[in-house]
């Protein structure tokens, strides 16, 4: 691979694991896809950051798992987008006075939702939980 490409897909690594960490305190801006966008781009760009997201204790098994099996479990999905509709349900209700905030924050959500679920969910193992 061209180096210029190396260091356009480790550019996007950082751009995507930036909003994926921005997605875990802003409602409604999903975390996962963010997290998995990464980890493609810097097994693209970087190998050493690649490894490193590997080998990181929160997002390591998540990104590992996806590696293996292109698919989240059902039970993670719920969790995703459960979380991102309450997060963004008490953002909207604290904004009350403000229906510009209020609908633009239901906006995110529901792109972040519709992320999340178009994921491809993985059918469930004989004897695995999920």
């Amino acid at each position: 691979m061209k180096p210029i490409y190396k260091i356009l897909f480790t550019l996007g690594g950082v751009l995507a694991l930036l909003l994926g960490l921005i997605g875990i305190v802003l409602p409604g801006l999903p975390t996962t896809p963010f997290i998995l966008l990464a980890a493609y781009c810097f097994a693209k760009g970087s190998h050493r950051l690649h490894q490193r997201l590997l080998d990181h204790p929160w997002c390591g098994a998540l990104i590992r798992d996806w590696e293996q099996h292109r698919s989240l479990p059902l039970r993670l999905k719920y969790l995703a987008i459960g979380l991102m509709l309450l997060m963004s349900g008490l953002s909207i209700w604290q904004l009350s006075s403000q229906p510009l905030a209020q609908v633009s924050i239901l906006i995110v959500a529901l792109i972040g939702a519709l992320t999340v679920i178009r994921i491809p969910t993985r059918s469930r193992i004989a004897g695995q939980r999920q």
